[in-house]
């Protein structure tokens, strides 16, 4: 990839406050695109909106809880209304759940995993998809996760959700692939973020048990999954639809 392959392309990415969602943001920024940030941490998606200008490029925060419709249609209409299109979303936002068994869930604590890692995704599709099928073009990446490929225990809403991100990902891109829209997803591994830092609790023991569940025997860092996601987004992955890219330092072939 050239280093302004998305010149002239605009991008909105959620969950952009911090993780995987920064990284690709700035990634997409410095790689010519201007980018929307959509998040509810106001401080991570204005330090996001920093980071993006001091690699050179152009983004705005919009605040956004991406688990109501209304935020994310207000999110995209500004996208397009600031410069003139949509041609790149990453859906990306997300949460672990509590920790623990699958019966000692309350119906509460499953329906904020849905709301947050599975609805966010149907409704950034719902009103991303429009613009770009108008437009004959465009390209989506959902992040789902490398328990959207594998069974974990303990945490069953969030592989519920990640696998059903697969699913929603296949079905949309067979819809509109015909349309010039792409959709793909994204299986990130153990990756170091703010959110497994806070699973994980600052526990060396878990850390190394993390690092150790791959052949690779590390954590990834942001940058690695950015790069996979920015990848798919790209012409260079002009023939991969409803794939579901597993970047998880091998731990889906153990």
């Amino acid at each position: 990839m050239s280093e302004k392959d998305f010149s002239g392309q605009v991008a909105m990415v959620t969950g952009a406050g911090s993780g995987l969602g920064q990284s690709a943001a700035v990634l997409l920024a410095q790689r010519g695109a201007r980018v929307l940030i959509a998040d509810i941490d106001d401080a991570g998606g204005q330090a996001t909106v920093a980071l993006c200008q001091t690699a050179g490029g152009e983004a705005l925060f919009i605040h956004t809880d991406v688990t109501i419709e209304a935020d994310v249609a207000a999110a995209v209409a500004r996208a397009i209304s600031q410069w003139g299109s949509l041609d790149l979303a990453i859906n990306n936002a997300g949460t672990t759940g509590p920790t623990k068994p699958t019966a000692d869930y309350t119906l509460e604590e499953w329906n904020k995993v849905v709301a947050l890692n599975l609805n966010s995704v149907f409704l950034g599709l719902k009103y991303q998809i429009p613009p770009m099928v108008a437009q004959g073009k465009g390209a989506i990446v959902n992040t789902s996760s490398g328990a959207g490929l594998m069974g974990f225990a303990g945490l069953p809403a969030y592989v519920s959700t990640k696998h059903a991100v697969l699913g929603l990902t296949k079905a949309a891109a067979l819809e509109y692939i015909k349309s010039g829209v792409r959709v793909n997803a994204v299986c990130p591994g153990s990756t170091r973020t703010p959110m497994l830092e806070g699973w994980m609790g600052g526990n060396p023991a878990i850390e190394a048990a993390m690092a150790n569940s791959a052949p690779i025997g590390r954590l990834a860092e942001p940058n690695e999954i950015a790069e996979a996601m920015v990848w798919l987004l790209s012409d260079a992955a002009s023939f991969m639809v409803g794939h579901a890219l597993a970047v998880d330092g091998g731990a889906v072939i153990m």
